[in-house]
Order: structure tokens, then C-alpha cells, then sequence
């Protein structure tokens, strides 16, 4: 038996916009592009972040543990305040890394293409997968779920 998808708020906005992007999305090539521009999207905002905290805070190296005692009380302040700007910058700087490692994937994957059959095939197994949730049938499949005593999750 499967086990139950989660029901948090997050979960459940993510199995929305999981469904939306099928459906308005149904085939290979509509998949490989908005994967396309998504990846692009991110890899330019968190570029974009990344070079505007640079200007900000420069590229200040990590403090050393063993700082020489009595220098500037300020300095050893101003280092804590900005240590997780540093630390921030550091992932951003990794996650570009990786953005640009799936990217570097991603174009074997955009060279794909598929016969139209294949391409039908993607549509009808969209339908399947992610129905329209303002579908008529879907929405009274809803409300007599939610009027079924013996479902572990009704709450009279």
C-alpha cells in the first residue's frame, strides 16, 4: 500500500504547482524548455545577488580563529556582523557552481526531440497524471471524499 502524501501547507503548495506545471506544460518540448528558462532564471538571480554582495561587502577573507588580542574591538565586531554575509556568499558562490553543472546536463537533455506520437503520448499521460482540479468530475470525486466518514483524515 502507498504511503500517504504529506499534508503540510508546503507540501500541498508543492503538489500544486507540480500539477499546474504539468498540465500547462503536457510535452517533452514544453518540459525541456520551462526546465530551460527555470535553471537560467536561477542561475542569473543568484549570479545577480552574489555580484551586488560582492560590491557590498568585497570579498573579505574568513576570520582567523586566532586573532591577535588587543587589536580593534570594532574590527572583531564588524567581522562577526558580517561572518554570515560571508558564509552566504560562500553558497551562493556553490550553488552557482552546481547551477552551472545541471546546466551543462541540461543541454543533453534539450537535444532530445521525439516523434509527434511520443510528444501525444506526454499530453494523454498529463491529463492522467495532474486533471484539471476545477474539472467537474474531479471536483464531486472531491466533495464525496471529503463527505466519507471512514476516511482516516475526515474530521466530523
Amino acid at each position: 500500500m502507498p504511503e500517504e502524501p504529506c499534508q503540510c501547507p508546503d507540501c500541498q503548495r508543492f503538489y500544486r504547482e507540480h500539477d499546474r506545471l504539468i498540465r500547462e506544460n503536457p510535452s517533452l518540448r514544453q518540459q525541456q524548455e520551462l526546465n530551460w528558462a527555470a535553471l537560467q532564471s536561477f542561475r542569473t538571480l543568484a549570479g545577480r545577488v552574489l555580484e551586488e554582495l560582492q560590491k557590498q561587502y568585497g570579498d573579505a577573507p574568513e576570520p582567523t580563529a586566532g586573532a591577535a588580542p588587543g587589536g580593534d574591538p570594532g574590527a572583531a565586531a564588524t567581522t562577526a556582523e558580517t561572518e554570515p554575509i560571508q558564509q552566504a556568499m560562500a553558497d551562493l558562490e556553490n550553488i552557482n557552481a552546481h547551477l552551472f553543472s545541471i546546466e551543462a546536463l541540461m543541454e543533453r537533455v534539450f537535444d532530445v526531440r521525439v516523434p509527434d506520437e511520443v510528444e501525444q503520448k506526454f499530453r494523454e499521460l498529463a491529463g492522467e497524471l495532474a486533471p484539471d482540479p476545477l474539472n467537474a468530475d474531479r471536483l464531486r470525486l472531491n466533495r464525496l471524499l471529503h463527505q466519507t466518514p471512514d476516511l482516516p483524515d475526515h474530521r466530523p
